[in-house]
């Protein structure tokens, strides 16, 4: 029992029965050991060093696992654990013993779903809460409240829907592996000698930033929430492009994307509808968007060599609504008549020397069409 439940049961009953008679619980927290209880799989009744027993697993190498998943520590004597957290620790552990994946492999796997996993839920919580606040005209610490008692209605369907959008992004995934685009395939060969197998790096993938015009100025003079808005609107437009655009968003840090595609070809498209979308939103300001076809080092849900940091500086390089692209990427773009290429003056780039860059603009066609 912790301390929130200890006072929960020492609360006076005051004048009125505002708090509850001692010995009973609150009507919050019943809410939540009640939630709690159903999404742990029952109560917390195993320690630590019990559940590392059960799973057939030192206590060290328990804690490796629960540190992967973000779990905080616990001491010997704390009762945390259910018989589900004994369950999915043996999952990963016959996993290892069976072969099917190392003990580095396991914690790494192990880690992308605990870090990816807490940041969705942090970003769910927030976005109910905030569609509390403006539905039903709360404060934000009595939506938080009110959201113990409403999750038990939503916690199947978001269970269902994570379930669904892992798998179809795993199949993406594989699709991926097992299809590289013949397009990509020839472009990744622009500029080496050798053949595919030989490159230090990879993957060859065209790479995209976009960065918001005076995002710092802007959000010096912007309350809390108009800020908030303003992040998410501009999340959910970069994301809804470079998912029409057949791309991957890797991630957003502030007022800034990244992104990969297959193919030379696909990165311009996004880059060029990320451009245009920017400098016709009514809200947001204009973008400076630069991309890089080049080979990169994909770990942790992140990637990482010189054509992401190329991108990077290129992007500082660039005006607002237009697209900066380097001279390896023109030349892969040569002879696509949907992209127009027009040389800059050279610049020197901290790293990287003289550069030549290229600014990108639309050719034939429409571009990415979004419904």
């Amino acid at each position: 029992m912790n301390d929130e439940d200890q006072q929960d049961l020492q609360a006076p009953t005051a004048p009125g029965g505002t708090h509850p008679a001692t010995g009973t619980l609150s009507a919050e927290r019943i809410a939540a050991k009640a939630l709690e209880t159903r999404l742990l799989g029952g109560e917390r009744k195993l320690r630590r060093r019990e559940v590392a027993a059960g799973a057939g697993l030192s206590l060290l190498s328990a804690r490796k696992l629960w540190r992967a998943l973000g779990f905080p520590n616990f001491g010997d004597e704390d009762v945390a654990f259910t018989e589900r957290d004994q369950a999915a620790l043996s999952t990963v552990v016959d996993l290892v013993r069976s072969g099917v994946l190392t003990e580095e492999a396991a914690i790494s796997v192990t880690r992308a779903i605990g870090q990816m996993t807490d940041r969705m839920v942090v970003w769910q919580i927030e976005a109910l809460v905030e569609d509390m606040v403006h539905e039903q005209g709360v404060t934000d610490a009595v939506a938080r409240k009110r959201l113990v008692n409403e999750l038990p209605m939503l916690v199947d369907a978001l269970e269902e829907m994570l379930v669904y959008s892992w798998r179809r992004q795993l199949n993406a995934g594989v699709q991926r592996l097992g299809v590289r685009a013949e397009a990509g395939l020839q472009a990744s060969e622009e500029g080496r000698e050798g053949d595919e197998d030989d490159a230090p790096l990879p993957l060859a993938r065209a790479v995209g930033f976009a960065d918001l015009v005076s995002y710092t100025s802007l959000s010096r003079r912007m309350n809390e929430k108009t800020l908030a808005r303003l992040v998410q609107r501009f999340e959910n437009k970069c994301a809804e492009i470079i998912s029409v655009g057949g791309g991957r968003l890797v991630k957003t840090v502030g007022d800034e994307v990244l992104y990969v595609a297959e193919t030379p070809a696909a990165g311009a498209e996004i880059s060029l509808a990320l451009a245009q979308a920017f400098t016709e939103d009514e809200i947001l300001p204009e973008a400076r968007v630069a991309m890089v076809w080049g080979r990169i080092l994909s770990r942790l849900g992140d990637i990482y060599g010189p054509t992401v940091n190329l991108a990077a500086r290129l992007t500082s390089l660039a005006d607002p609504g237009t697209v900066l692209i380097d001279s390896m990427t023109a030349s892969a773009l040569d002879q696509d008549e949907r992209f127009i290429l027009l040389p800059q003056p050279a610049e020197n780039v901290r790293g990287f020397g003289e550069i030549h860059p290229v600014l990108l603009k639309r050719g034939e066609g429409k571009g990415l069409v979004l419904d």
